[in-house]
């Protein structure tokens, strides 16, 4: 329950924040600046799929498939609720080109979420399912490979791929639905930038799950114990 409620909690917060903000840490190599741009709702996905590597070794791939399909029923219930909060009366009046209230009037800070908002949870269904079904599946092929052996390889080998296909998804994804909610220069080139916000994402997430490993590791050490599961084993 605590595994499942990190994730989902997790996987609502993202999407709420999801792209409200981008974070600029950009730094200096010499006399040369390399771009590193993140999204805020990208600081709480590595969870993700820590919690459902947690699951997919302690209690296999059918309950971690369940909690993929359990987070996506989250994802519909965030855009259902903002998408109704907007359609329920006092109606502001719009700004035709921004789609918001005035500055200053009150309820432009929800429209201002809620226009993100949407265009990035319809983004990162679509990423989300791909990826975490991805993540699922060669963990459970690097285990069955391995004979549950190599825990490092499976927490790691899946989430690296799986968090690639989620970067560069969630970004072409966005963007093809709503290219205002990226921060886009349109007097330079736009494949670069997109290239930038995937490879600043994608980084942030590598290096998180190099890091969980450690965690990872004590963990699973630790919950198999407490639920009395045999080494490679999973609950039924």
């Amino acid at each position: 329950m605590i595994l499942s409620g990190v994730f989902l909690g997790s996987l609502a917060m993202l999407n709420i924040l999801g792209i409200t903000r981008f974070i600029d840490l950009s730094f200096e190599i010499g006399n040369t600046t390399v771009p590193f741009v993140l999204a805020v709702g990208v600081l709480a996905y590595p969870v993700t799929f820590l919690c459902t590597d947690f699951i997919s070794e302690l209690y296999g791939k059918r309950r971690a498939n369940q909690l993929v399909w359990v987070g996506l029923i989250v994802n519909c219930w965030v855009l259902l609720i903002v998408w109704l909060g907007g359609e329920l009366p006092p109606h502001p009046t719009l700004d035709p080109e921004t789609g918001l209230p005035a500055v200053g009037e009150h309820g432009r800070v929800f429209f201002e979420i809620r226009k993100m908002t949407i265009a990035a949870t319809m983004a990162s269904m679509i990423a989300y399912m791909t990826a975490q079904f991805c993540d699922v599946q060669i963990f459970h092929f690097l285990k069955k490979l391995t004979k549950g052996k190599h825990l490092w390889l499976r927490n790691n080998g899946s989430t690296l791929v799986s968090q690639l296909v989620d970067s560069v998804a969630v970004i072409l994804i966005t963007y093809m639905v709503s290219a205002t909610a990226l921060p886009i220069n349109d007097q330079e080139a736009i494949g670069g930038q997109l290239v930038i916000l995937i490879l600043s994402g994608y980084v942030f997430k590598l290096v998180a799950a190099l890091f969980d490993t450690i965690p990872f590791y004590m963990g699973t050490a630790w919950l198999t114990r407490y639920l009395g599961i045999e080494e490679g084993g999973e609950i039924e």
